[in-house]
């Protein structure tokens, strides 16, 4: 092969890498950083840790306000308050100029992330996009009696059909979101959040063991829990805490929060191994975390356990029910854990067992496969954009399934050619 005919045939493979790099991911505070107008919105999306969700998702569209409009919430409400409104601001549908201006019957309603809250009740979470006559889209809160106070003014940027980026000229307010009470007020009484979420066991300790007061300092400067169930502590393989000095009770209530506020979208995007208010050191009592889908799994050394549902929400403080009970390594690791009899010797050969002993919970979920950068779709939407989803779908540009099928026909083409 000549010579022109290799390098071609490596340029063309090294682009498609490229091309393949770039439609897998997005980094929406890296997009606005290059227009100032949206400096305020874009601060705003890092503080409330917004930036982390919308990065985590594959199929999304952003109504960005520009300083002017953000005007109306900066600096006048709780970073709690601002969040609940800038996530009706997060569509998780892909919607472009051309999309806003095709819609079947003029009219939709699409999902956002305000809707995954937990704190959205009936259409609260959804937002009507309405073309108007003379090329005007309006947007509002899809809660019946709610006006199209928004309007579409122009274009961002676009990476179809991953990321769409549209700037509106004011908020959408939905009823209530302003004033949702400060994270101030709901955390007056944690063990009561804690209790009626179905974690009074988890309460109690805390209560008794003096940890709460631990958990209670750390609130002003970020807090996260994952607080395990009643029946997780019921669950088969849960070491008899009674039998644990005062200090590894305290150890155990600890790692199970963080001084920091990581929620959801957070530790789906984390790569790095997390601290926890039990950390005395480099490597000990840390957290790793990796997802299944929309899930997220905590990994200790010991064993995994599901992140269940979102008690609470309010930046700076984020509450998480889970599966199981937090078992770090450092208190109950092999070697600190009864070993099992051994089995008899099989007469025949048989399947290999698992590199990791048995999991000292039962009901712990199964580790997912890979470490990648998590997938996620919208699964809520209203029937109004299923046809514009199967599109998308369709469309397959960010399956992991073609980022795949790229690296692995550009690692072919470069072999080959190299060989010529």
């Amino acid at each position: 092969m000549a010579a022109s005919q290799t390098f071609s045939l490596l340029a063309f493979a090294f682009s498609l890498l490229a091309f393949a790099s770039t439609v897998s991911s997005h980094n929406i505070t890296q997009i606005l950083a290059d227009s100032p107008d949206y400096s305020s919105f874009n601060s705003y999306l890092t503080q409330t840790k917004l930036a982390d969700e919308i990065n985590s998702r594959t199929t999304i569209t952003v109504l960005v306000l520009n300083n002017g409009a953000m005007s109306s919430l900066a600096g006048k409400h709780p970073l709690s308050v601002i969040k609940g409104a800038l996530s009706l601001l997060v569509l998780l549908d892909y919607y472009d100029p051309q999309k806003l201006h095709g819609l079947s019957k003029g009219t939709t309603l699409s999902t956002t992330l305000y809707q995954t809250t937990g704190n959205a009740p009936g259409n609260l979470g959804f937002v009507n996009i309405t073309d108007l006559k003379g090329g005007k889209v309006g947007f509002g809160s899809a809660a019946s009696g709610s006006k199209l106070d928004s309007s579409y003014t122009k274009s961002v940027k676009q990476i179809p059909y991953n990321i769409s980026i549209l700037e509106i000229d004011a908020p959408i307010i939905a009823p209530g979101v302003l004033t949702a009470p400060a994270p101030s007020a709901a955390l007056s009484n944690i063990t009561g959040l804690l209790e009626k979420a179905g974690c009074k066991t988890f309460a109690n300790l805390l209560a008794s063991s003096g940890v709460l007061k631990t958990y209670e300092s750390a609130v002003e400067k970020g807090l996260t829990v994952f607080a395990p169930s009643d029946e997780a502590f019921k669950a088969e393989g849960v070491p008899d805490l009674t039998k644990l000095t005062q200090a590894e009770v305290v150890s155990l209530l600890e790692y199970h929060a963080l001084a920091e506020y990581k929620p959801k979208g957070s530790l789906k995007t984390n790569k790095n191994n997390i601290t926890t208010l039990a950390t005395n050191g480099a490597g000990k009592f840390d957290l790793t975390t990796s997802t299944s889908g929309d899930e997220v799994i905590l990994h200790t050394g010991v064993a995994p356990s599901r992140l269940a549902d979102t008690v609470l929400d309010a930046t700076p403080v984020v509450i998480f029910t889970v599966d199981n009970v937090l078992l770090p390594a450092e208190l109950f690791g092999k070697s600190k854990s009864p070993s099992p009899a051994p089995a008899p010797a099989p007469d025949t050969a048989s399947a290999p067992s698992p590199a990791e002993g048995p999991s000292p919970i039962a009901a712990s979920p199964p580790a997912p496969p890979t470490d990648d950068a998590p997938d996620s779709a919208p699964s809520d939407s209203p029937a109004g954009s299923a046809n514009s989803k199967s599109k998308n779908a369709a469309t397959g540009v960010n399956s992991p399934s073609l980022f795949t099928a790229l690296i692995t026909f550009a690692a072919v083409t470069i072999s080959v050619s190299l060989s010529l």
